[in-house]
Order: structure tokens, then C-alpha cells, then sequence
């Protein structure tokens, strides 16, 4: 007994550590299974996905997931709804739900997409923050009129907010990624 204590002693301050310096940009966590066969909690509704879906259904849909998925606790390394999500996870889930593959990683999921600026963002679109360090470290889903919904470690659940009335996001906008492309009609 005396050595199992021991060693989580020895364990829990490197597990504390790992938290620590991880914030939202996990790595090497790989949803189970992919793409998301985990089912949200009953509680939450989901969009019906059957049939063929338009770009503009898909987006529409994404920020739908995206937002029946509110309130959802906040889990390092998190990509399902069940266990919580980070803010790479929760983009993760959501477009798989829509049959987009994307990576697991906020670095790599700002490398994916067609570059946007800022004042042609669309909802469906990730935004991307700088909040450790100088890369992408942040990422959310673009609802329109400059609000996102995310998974922060701050206040543990998935929320929506402003990038850019709010001087937290402002001051650590990073970019925009399109990954719907978008018919010319809705724009």
C-alpha cells in the first residue's frame, strides 16, 4: 500500500505539470473512435444528417452542433461530449458530424482551409487565437457577427462569445480558416 501512495506521489506532479503548461492546444489525443461515433448526452439535440448535404446545409448544421453542444464541460485532451471537450476536440467532433475530417491538432487545423480575412468571416468558419505563445494556440467556431463558440479551460464549459467586442479574443486574433466552401449565393 505504502509504495502505490509513493508512487502517485512521484506521478501527480508531473500529471499537474502536464495540465499546466497544455492549455487548449492539446496534442497526440486522438478522439475514440474517429470520427466521433460517440453520441452527445440525450439531453443535447443534434441535427438530423440524413440525406445529401449542400455546403450551405454543412455550415448551417456545424454551427448548430456546435451550439446544442453549450454548457459542455471543458477536458483536456477532451473529444467527446460524454468526456468533455478541449477547443481543438470540440471542432474536431463537430465537423466530423458533418463528414469533415479534420486534424486533431489546433496548429494543424490552422494549417488546413482556405485563409480568410477577418471581416469576410461566415459562420461555420474556425477562428483562430494566439493565447501561448506566437502560433495557433486557440480555436472556435465562427457564428457570425463576430462571435464564436469554443471550448476554453476559463469557466470549463463550451460557451459563446465575442472575438471581437471582447479584449481578451481581440487582442489575440490570430486568423480565419474556411473549410465549407460556400456558394456565392449566401455570401
Amino acid at each position: 500500500m505504502a509504495s502505490h501512495f509513493i508512487g502517485r506521489l512521484t506521478v501527480t506532479p508531473a500529471f499537474v505539470m502536464a495540465i499546466a503548461v497544455s492549455g487548449c492546444a492539446t496534442r497526440g489525443a486522438a478522439p475514440r473512435p474517429f470520427p466521433g461515433a460517440a453520441t452527445p448526452p440525450t439531453t443535447r439535440s443534434q441535427p438530423d444528417l440524413r440525406g445529401p448535404a449542400q455546403p450551405d446545409s454543412i455550415a448551417s448544421g456545424v454551427v448548430a452542433t456546435a451550439l446544442a453542444l453549450r454548457g459542455t464541460q471543458y477536458r483536456n485532451g477532451g473529444s467527446e461530449p460524454s468526456g468533455g471537450f478541449d477547443c481543438s476536440g470540440l471542432v474536431q467532433w463537430v465537423f466530423a458530424r458533418h463528414g469533415k475530417a479534420l486534424p486533431r491538432e489546433t496548429r494543424e487545423q490552422y494549417g488546413i482551409g482556405e485563409k480568410i480575412d477577418q471581416d469576410e468571416v461566415q459562420p461555420g468558419d474556425l477562428v483562430f487565437f494566439k493565447t501561448v505563445g506566437k502560433g495557433p494556440s486557440h480555436v472556435g467556431i465562427a457564428l457570425g457577427g463576430g462571435e464564436f463558440v469554443h471550448a476554453p479551460s476559463s469557466r470549463g464549459v463550451v460557451r459563446v462569445e465575442s472575438y471581437t467586442k471582447t479584449e481578451y479574443w481581440a487582442d489575440r486574433w490570430l486568423g480565419v480558416r474556411r473549410i465549407i466552401v460556400v456558394s456565392q449565393s449566401t455570401q
